[in-house]
């Protein structure tokens, strides 16, 4: 079993700090070992204290916990003062996992979590040990030392953050107004990652995440998969968040995808669409159904079929088992959908002919189409053609309806919350 190490404070009310790494690390399928920084007694409305442990103490127990443990990746929290810092830097001196920067400064509550010499010392000692920094809007703001509202702000602040010492910086986008955005500037570049802005504050998601990529990196993983893992894992921490106390909800740090059962829904899926679907609606590139995992965040998380729904004489039949990971085409279409609406899942595409369009009308369907002539150069039909079709009604469409181009073919995409749901849209569609 591998180790991973998280240092930070503990939350008495469970929901955040050592408690919530600790549940990230055993989600992820590592071992969870730990160093307390402060113990603090809080729940979901209120930081009522803050007791930090003395240096030596911290000192101790990373003594203990490195002289033991193989430890393969770690994470920071809570440090609350610049003398905890600098014990922390320290005694991290010479050794070679990577280490994660969650910089703490201020409760979901609103309480403040560290002391007016954290950022300095963070900065001038820890930092440059950092393969990464997960500061918020707020946080980038101190460590960079500059006014962020604008995502160029968020940029010019990420490479000033990386100035001081760390490998990649990712500015976590739930603090900015608008879409949702989490910026990584990493070896020279940026990447955005885009996801669903969930209508609820929530206690424990800058923990879960920056846990969940140290516990991926302890497991092997390199940092850009570790972060697409990790976010995927904070979607579904949202997805599946519970009231506790009071105050604030919480983040399900602990909560796990059954892939085997989204596999076998596939599976099942596809032997109903071709019961189902006549062989005249079949496309010349076959059907696809896809279905994703609750939060996922890349195609690595959408279950596909490898070998797609092909026509075989006057029948169809599938031409290869599901695995995540299968397809990029029905994957982008998904995964654009859930950044409007996670509940919406699941797609399959068919062949678009005139006639049905009247036959989408008929039924009640919502049809959003795009015009391929429109799309930009550079960017993904699958992905572009989506949003816009949803961009257009303002919400997810039950068919998104791709008339084709010069060598492109004509399609018709039916969207749903799972494979029975898609599938009782296309029993409706093709029995008129």
């Amino acid at each position: 079993m591998k180790s991973a190490l998280t240092i930070a404070g503990s939350d008495s009310g469970g929901g955040a700090g050592i408690q919530a790494d600790l549940k990230s690390f055993a989600a992820v399928g590592v071992h969870g070992t730990s160093v307390v920084t402060c113990v603090t007694a809080q729940n979901t409305r209120s930081v009522d204290s803050i007791f930090p442990l003395p240096p030596e103490e911290v000192r101790a127990q990373l003594r203990a916990v490195l002289s033991d443990f193989d430890v393969r990746g770690a994470k920071t929290g809570m440090l609350y003062s610049a003398d905890i810092v600098r014990a922390v830097a320290n005694e991290l001196r010479g050794t070679k996992f990577p280490l994660v920067v969650d910089p703490v400064m201020v409760a979901t509550v609103g309480a403040s979590l560290h002391r007016s010499d954290f950022a300095d010392a963070l900065s001038r000692h820890l930092l440059p040990r950092a393969a990464l920094v997960t500061p918020n809007r707020l946080e980038a703001e101190r460590l960079s030392g500059r006014r962020v509202r604008t995502p160029a702000d968020a940029r010019a602040a990420a490479r000033a953050i990386a100035d001081l010492g760390a490998e990649a910086v990712l500015v976590k986008g739930g603090h900015f107004r608008g879409e949702l955005v989490d910026l990584l500037y990493h070896d020279g570049g940026f990447t955005e990652y885009r996801g669903y802005r969930y209508p609820k504050e929530l206690h424990g998601s800058g923990c879960t995440l920056a846990a969940s990529i140290a516990g991926f990196l302890a497991a092997g993983l390199a940092l850009v998969p570790a972060i697409e893992r990790a976010r995927q894992r904070v979607a579904l921490g949202f997805l599946m968040s519970y009231r506790a106390g009071r105050g604030v909800g919480i983040v399900n740090s602990h909560a796990t995808v059954d892939r085997l059962a989204i596999v076998q829904a596939v599976e099942r899926g596809a032997e109903a669409a071709a019961r189902l679907v006549p062989v005249e609606w079949t496309p010349e590139v076959g059907i696809n159904l896809g279905f994703a995992a609750p939060g996922a965040a890349t195609s690595d998380d959408v279950c596909a079929l490898t070998g797609r729904i092909v026509r075989v004489r006057d029948r169809l039949q599938a031409a290869g088992p599901p695995a995540f990971g299968a397809s990029k085409h029905i994957a982008r279409v998904i995964l654009t959908a859930m950044r409007f609406d996670p509940r919406v899942r699941s797609a399959i595409n068919l062949k678009y002919r005139e006639k049905s369009e009247g036959r989408l009308k008929s039924v009640g369907f919502v049809v959003g189409t795009f015009a391929r002539g429109m799309q930009p150069e550079g960017t993904s039909t699958m992905e572009w053609g989506t949003e816009h079709a949803i961009r257009q009604l303002r919400r997810v469409p039950d068919v998104i309806a791709d008339r084709g181009d010069v060598g492109k073919e004509a399609m018709m995409r039916v969207l749903g919350t799972d494979p029975a749901d898609v599938l009782k849209k296309v029993r409706r569609l093709v029995r008129g």
